[in-house]
């Protein structure tokens, strides 16, 4: 990997230079961001922001991610769509994140004025054009692995930026433009953005059918994959199973599989061996092990002493939506919140949770999108039966409109769940408001409650423990 950290081989001064250059323009530019509250394109305002460009945006509701730029001074946004909300001048650059439909008032506004206006992917790619980029991607484990992988090269002493769909960890932001050489990148398949992106080291965590309205077969993810692997310059870091090195097969980069062995689950962590490194994790369940695998094997290549990586990984606590434990409800059971949406995230993360030895495991889920309920609530269903108590809301749309859905609620994954639970109880509680009254009488102390989903059901798990 000449001229990278994987070798040991900083960059030259003359590259740094460049990178300066490159750099330089930012400073005077004027983005405004459509859906800005998101965790992704929230991201790419902070990273806009500290080069130097007048970042303003709106999103259609309040969120933490939109809280968090006004309390850092990043932006104000507008909370609410409107024509109003682009600002004068003709130089401003629109940008949208793949949320945010054609007909959306903010982006008809800027075409009326001739504006420029571009999909968060053109930024994206913008930003790992400057960077020596780490960019990882996967079905499952992206933002765990992704965070992992920034307190690796941290503890290593390498002071990555980085570009997440989540906090990093307690007190961090999801994105930080840093100094050092390196940027961690959560590459997204769901709009086939990962395919922009300027990659020296890519990471592969796993493939599983996702993202059906994208793309219509397995077989059609697997292509997008393989070509975002062959966009690695240096480096492929790869699960070790037949079918994901085969993604690999005509990437030019080199291809370095990992997996996990020897590995001891304990109440909330693990314990591993790497690379005649003993690896201990603060973060319950085989899957996260083997995330952290991926993620030292990452920073492994961009130069990090294996030591020091694994000592800093060990201290990892999670990322935000990750397993993250929120506190304990009224009736003292410990509620954690998990962006688990999928059947085998779900599995992994309630399996995770056994780990911690609950008298009854309580798992509380959202189904996120109605194609993806119409298409996974059999499997959705099994997965959460495997809880002691499991509790269902009805299906958060996000960009999706019930209307074009007729038939498809959060009632047939309960209905699914009910079927494979073997009598163990089932609620289907359509509102939020409704899941925190029975929650709130049903909770008691020795159950660990897990809030599930990738929609707006985390306000139930802050509910719960604010009682």
């Amino acid at each position: 990997m000449a001229g990278k950290g994987a070798e040991g081989h900083p960059r030259s001064a003359s590259a740094g230079a460049a990178v300066g250059a490159a750099e330089a323009p930012w400073r005077g530019r004027r983005l405004h961001l459509v859906g800005v509250g998101g965790a992704g394109l929230s991201a790419y305002a902070r990273a806009a922001h500290a080069l130097g460009a007048d970042v303003t945006g709106s999103d259609a509701s309040d969120t933490v991610y939109a809280r968090a730029l006004a309390q850092d001074g990043v932006l104000e946004p507008s909370i609410g769509h409107g024509a109003d909300n682009v600002p004068a001048g003709d130089d401003v650059e629109l940008i949208y994140s793949s949320a945010v439909p054609e007909d959306n008032v903010e982006r008809r506004a800027a075409r009326e004025r001739g504006l420029r206006e571009r999909p968060r992917a053109e930024l994206l790619a913008e930003l790992t054009a400057l960077r020596s980029t780490i960019a990882v991607a996967g079905t499952h484990g992206k933002t765990t692995t992704a965070s992992m992988l920034v307190a690796a090269l941290q503890g290593a002493g390498l002071d990555p930026g980085w570009l997440v769909g989540g906090s990093v960890g307690p007190g961090q932001p999801n994105a930080r433009w840093g100094p050092g050489e390196w940027l961690v990148v959560e590459a997204d398949e769901s709009d086939r953005s990962m395919l922009c992106l300027q990659t020296e080291i890519a990471v592969l965590t796993n493939v599983e059918h996702d993202h059906h309205a994208t793309f219509a077969s397995l077989a059609a993810l697997r292509e997008a994959f393989a070509a975002f692997l062959a966009n690695a310059r240096d480096a492929i870091v790869v699960w070790d199973r037949p079918e994901l090195l085969a993604l690999a097969r005509d990437a030019k980069a080199t291809v370095a599989p990992y997996d996990l062995a020897g590995v001891e689950l304990a109440a909330g962590g693990s314990t591993f061996p790497w690379r005649d490194v003993v690896v201990r994790l603060q973060v319950p369940g085989a899957h996260n092990a083997l995330d952290a695998v991926a993620a030292l094997e990452a920073a492994r290549l961009a130069g990090a002493d294996p030591g020091a990586a694994a000592g800093a990984v060990a201290g990892f606590r999670g990322a935000a939506r990750r397993f993250e434990r929120l506190g304990e409800s009224a009736g003292c059971a410990v509620v954690y919140d998990d962006y688990a949406h999928h059947p085998t995230e779900v599995a992994a993360t309630l399996a995770g949770a056994r780990t911690l030895g609950p008298t009854r495991l309580v798992a509380v889920f959202q189904p996120h999108l109605f194609s993806r309920t119409a298409m996974l609530a059999r499997e959705l269903g099994r997965a959460l039966a495997a809880a002691d108590v499991a509790v269902v809301v009805d299906v958060y749309a996000a960009r999706e409109r019930e209307a074009d859905h007729p038939g498809v609620s959060g009632l047939l994954v309960a209905e699914a769940a009910a079927d494979a639970a073997g009598g163990r109880p089932v609620y289907w509680l359509p509102t939020l408001d409704d899941a925190e009254r029975v929650l709130g009488g049903l909770l008691r102390a020795g159950d660990v409650c897990v809030v599930m989903g990738a929609g707006d059901v985390e306000e139930l798990g802050h509910r719960l423990v604010s009682r």
